[in-house]
């Protein structure tokens, strides 16, 4: 049974909601003040968390960012805005996935199963991968580049892995999809080029000038070593 927490103020989101994941045989705590879902949380410790941005006492983010400060627990944001900003935001400040509203019940369902499946499912590889100054150590989930520690959120280091085993090769979107959010093609297509520019970022480098992650327009993206652009 899958403990969730859901922290939704709309009575009218939030009730049909519970019943139809409990019915689901989902065990649902439920808030409706970002304050209430912090305690409940830290109280209850569910497996997974879903968050509403639009809470009346403080903004889903900041609350987002409490709780990345005191758990790992994964966190789906519910947002009514279809914007990229809005998405970057919450995937910035730590989140693991995101819906749209309106959603069903079973579209939820489907991205916490997506999102469990990856924090529990096995390594495809034991040992530490090496590209470059880029070391990746997937037993204790760590990264370092030039010796210096990556400080990377779950789907980003799940990210960086799958393309580091695979380096010198082309990825598509549809395999990193299917591969590492195990979800449908297409179902989350912005989710990737957000986690991808974030991972940038933390690499040091840009679309414009990459270093390690290499965009091949209208394929996919390549990740490998500076010495060996091609």
């Amino acid at each position: 049974m899958v403990r969730l927490l859901l922290i939704e103020d709309d009575p009218t989101i939030r009730t049909p909601l519970i019943r139809a994941l409990s019915e689901r045989g989902h065990a649902v705590a439920a808030a409706y003040t970002a304050m209430g879902g912090l305690q409940t949380a830290l109280d209850e410790r569910p497996d997974l968390v879903v968050l509403d941005l639009g809470l009346p006492d403080l903004d889903g983010i900041q609350l987002l960012r409490m709780l990345r400060a005191v758990s790992s627990v994964p966190v789906i944001i519910a947002t009514a805005k279809d914007d990229e900003a809005e998405m970057v935001r919450g995937l910035d400040a730590g989140a693991d996935d995101y819906v749209v509203k309106p959603f069903t019940a079973a579209q939820l369902e489907a991205r916490v199963r997506a999102v469990l499946r990856r924090g529990a499912g096995p390594q495809e590889s034991a040992a530490t991968t090496v590209v470059g100054d880029l070391r990746i150590d997937p037993g204790a989930r760590e990264a370092s580049l030039a010796g210096v520690m990556l400080d990377l959120t779950p789907r980003e280091f799940d990210l960086l892995h799958h393309l580091a085993v695979r380096a010198g090769r082309v990825v598509t979107k549809r395999e990193l999809l299917t591969e590492v959010w195990r979800v449908p093609y297409g179902s989350a297509d912005k989710t990737v080029d957000v986690h991808l520019s974030w991972l940038r970022r933390k690499l040091g480098e840009t679309a414009q000038d990459p270093r390690y992650l290499h965009t091949v327009r209208g394929v996919g993206v390549r990740l490998s070593a500076p010495a060996d652009r091609r």
